[in-house]
């Protein structure tokens, strides 16, 4: 299977299980409406993973109807590559929801965004771009 022929759960309950945990805290960066966290336990600054959050509430628009609110929260993790150079290996959800969508619809709608991360049907557009 493939994109072309994807298959999400909805309503699915999304669990992980192995690894190690990675323990982030608040560095004290300052983001405006957010949060910046770093993994202390990293031994070197340069290659120290870090994560970004932020939020924009919903609003009034001028029509006197309600915008959607915004999250985003990114994930970097620096390596050195062969050639000396510092890069930023990133990832970054965003979630856009209007504020009467339910907030078990806004649950679900987050188990269906972890699917495309990490579902087989798409693991092969994540390793190699493909689009079948």
């Amino acid at each position: 299977m493939g994109l072309k022929t994807m298959s999400l759960l909805t309503g699915a309950t999304p669990s992980f299980s192995g690894g190690s945990a990675m323990a982030f805290v608040d560095d004290g960066v300052t983001i405006q409406n957010g949060v910046h966290l770093t993994v202390p336990a990293t031994a070197t600054a340069v290659t120290r993973e870090s994560a970004t959050a932020k939020y924009k509430p919903s609003s009034l628009n001028t029509d006197g109807t309600m915008s959607k609110d915004r999250k985003t929260i990114s994930l970097a993790i620096p390596m050195v590559t062969a050639a000396g150079k510092v890069v930023y290996n990133t990832i970054r959800v965003e979630r856009e929801v209007h504020p009467e969508f339910s907030a078990a619809n806004a649950a679900n709608l987050n188990v269906l965004g972890a699917q495309l991360l990490c579902d087989s049907d798409n693991a092969t557009f994540w390793s190699a771009g493909s689009l079948s």
